[in-house]
């Protein structure tokens, strides 16, 4: 009975973190802007390919699976149109020292496409998004450009009945007649997802302003009575490059998500970086969590970060932190 409240409290807080943000949140926001900005596709001229995967809650394992924890896992993919890309060219880089950022192509018109794939999974609900992106950036100096974004796509909800544990399922349990009404006219509903953004970067600083689900349900279909309630969410982000010397840089940057009509969640980054090699930085998330992160240039085309989260809410009573894992890839 203990395990079977237990379960039921940590489901059921899934259920309330998503009424609060029903979007997964990233630690290292900072290093990947354009999977959450629309308007940040392209700001670098060559193919950029990432790779992530983010656990949460570690340590919480009570549903039939041994699975009640966040888990998100999404790919997410740039390029600029045109031949005009002569900002970054990974073979031109040697194997001896350092591989050195990418730089930001700034100072002309360009175009640039993206494509996002994104699965979200918490206790007993999973989301799926797929995603098209488009972006015009215009320069507003030689050093400076702005970008408007635009993403579109669909967002599928479903809710995972074999991962939810209830009274009515134990033997002899008592009858549900509203979850088996539930169960019976189907759990499963797909949305179209517009979302947009504005950009505005250079080589030191960058400042953008996004908006997602802002369709809301406004079109949707598939089965059953279910209503997910998409709300409009809002992100406002910065950060600015210092130079504290010849070999090191610090980068504090910021982001606030707002969720209509008044949820708000902040979250500070401070990153420190070698050579623009290698770089470490530390992390909080508002009545959250604190993380370490660190990552660097595996070579002329590979990218990785790390970062681990400590959980300050209540939940770390039960949860072992979690883990962040992104890789890039960088091609011409």
């Amino acid at each position: 009975m203990n395990k079977l409240l237990l379960t039921f409290g940590l489901v059921l807080l899934c259920i309330v973190t998503l009424d609060a943000q029903q979007l997964p949140q990233f630690s290292q926001f900072h290093r990947n802007q354009s999977l959450f900005n629309p308007g940040a596709t392209g700001a670098y001229d060559f193919v950029d390919i990432t790779v992530g995967t983010r656990y949460q809650w570690l340590g919480i394992r009570n549903d039939n699976q041994g699975n009640v924890a966040p888990r998100t896992l999404y790919f997410n993919g740039t390029t600029t149109l045109g031949k005009n890309k002569e900002y970054y060219n990974p073979a031109l880089r040697v194997s001896s020292g350092p591989i050195k950022n990418p730089k930001v192509g700034t100072g002309r018109l360009k175009h640039a496409l993206g494509g996002q794939v994104l699965a979200d999974e918490y206790g007993a609900f999973r989301q799926l998004s797929i995603a098209g992106t488009y972006a015009v950036h215009v320069p507003m100096s030689q050093e400076i450009n702005l970008s408007l974004g635009i993403r579109g796509g669909i967002r599928n909800h479903s809710f995972l009945r074999e991962k939810a544990q209830v009274l009515s399922s134990l033997v002899g349990g008592p009858a549900d007649i509203t979850y088996d009404n539930f169960i019976a006219n189907g759990f499963n509903r797909t949305f179209i997802d517009i979302g947009s953004g504005l950009f505005l970067y250079s080589q030191r600083f960058f400042v953008g302003f996004s908006g997602y689900q802002l369709t809301q349900d406004f079109v949707s279909f598939g089965s059953g009575i279910t209503d997910f309630n998409p709300v409009r969410h809002f992100d406002v982000s910065g950060g600015v490059i210092l130079p504290l010397n010849n070999d090191f840089t610090l980068m504090p940057a910021i982001s606030l998500k707002l969720m209509s009509p008044s949820v708000a969640i902040g979250q500070l980054n401070i990153q420190t970086e070698y050579k623009e090699w290698l770089w470490f930085g530390l992390g909080y998330r508002h009545t959250e969590s604190f993380s370490i992160m660190a990552g660097g240039n595996i070579n002329q085309r590979f990218k990785l970060g790390y970062s681990f989260d400590y959980v300050t809410s209540r939940i770390n009573h039960f949860a072992a932190g979690g883990h962040e894992l992104v890789l890039g890839f960088m091609l011409r």
